[in-house]
């Protein structure tokens, strides 16, 4: 498994900042946000500027396993709105190839379904239909498709993930396991790796205390996840990729937040983490 750093966390900061200092830390992996209000958009990223990421990748050694392109497949309402947000999952499929370093498989696309907990009977079928487009278009680029369950999304339980590949049924229909939304349910962390670990093309870790709906996410190292505990699941699971850090909203939202200074401490708290679990990098 590999250390990794999602610039959810750095929203500011563009790419050319942000892969150095993540590499200098000791990352070895980085996950690109290219969602609107971020430093990366997509509208930024033409030619010459993925010419500068692939470039900046292959020279700090930093692997690209995956993009944040939180979208939604369920946008609110139909229409104009549902149309835009299809076209820009589209459009990060076609763009993710070109970020890669010659000769890496490109990163997988990581977006969130949407949706409500309790709308999943009326939606789930609507949500079939969509991932699936996005597989298709996706499957042209040769682009992964890695769908992250939430909390408070209509995609909140393993039971509902495995429907959602079943039903979808593309070969290139992944899961990104954030196991922070499963954790702050009271789930069992080793059961939901055993259950979606085989299925799992990319992981997100954040640090969280308490249990939803009385939860917060934080900063790793101020919360009581216990991560090593986490990465032996994973690592029985069959598990080898990259786990990768997201600070969340919810964190950068606090007077004060520096997104400098979380990027340290969450490279401190997760090689912690794999030096006591016993891990060892790939």
């Amino acid at each position: 498994m590999r250390l990794g750093y999602m610039t959810w966390g750095m929203p500011t900061v563009p790419a050319e900042e942000s892969i150095p200092f993540l590499a200098g830390l000791g990352f070895r992996a980085v996950e690109l946000t290219v969602l609107p209000h971020y430093a990366d958009t997509l509208a930024r990223l033409d030619g010459p500027v993925r010419a500068r990421i692939r470039s900046l990748l292959a020279a700090h050694g930093l692997a690209l396993p995956a993009i944040a392109a939180h979208f939604g497949l369920l946008a609110p309402g139909e229409g104009t709105a549902a149309a835009r947000q299809m076209a820009d999952l589209e459009t990060a499929a076609r763009v993710a190839p070109d970020l890669a370093p010659a000769g890496a498989a490109p990163p997988v696309l990581d977006t969130t379904a949407g949706g409500e907990p309790s709308a999943w009977d009326a939606v789930r079928e609507r949500l079939a239909e969509r991932t699936g487009q996005l597989c298709r278009a996706a499957a042209a680029h040769g682009v992964e498709v890695a769908v992250e369950p939430h909390v408070h999304s209509c995609l909140d339980r393993p039971d509902r993930v495995l429907w959602l590949l079943r039903a979808v049924g593309e070969r290139n229909l992944r899961v990104n396991l954030d196991i922070s939304h499963f954790d702050v349910q009271g789930m069992d962390v080793a059961a939901v790796c055993a259950a979606l670990a085989p299925w799992s093309a990319h992981v997100h870790v954040k640090d969280q205390r308490g249990r939803a709906p009385d939860f917060a996410f934080l900063v790793p190292g101020e919360g009581d996840f216990d991560c090593a505990a986490f990465l032996v699941a994973l690592q029985a699971a069959g598990y080898a990729g990259c786990v990768t850090v997201e600070v969340s909203i919810m964190a950068q939202r606090r007077p004060g937040y520096d997104p400098w200074d979380a990027a340290r401490r969450s490279f401190a708290w997760l090689r912690a983490a794999f030096d006591r679990a016993g891990v060892g990098e790939g």
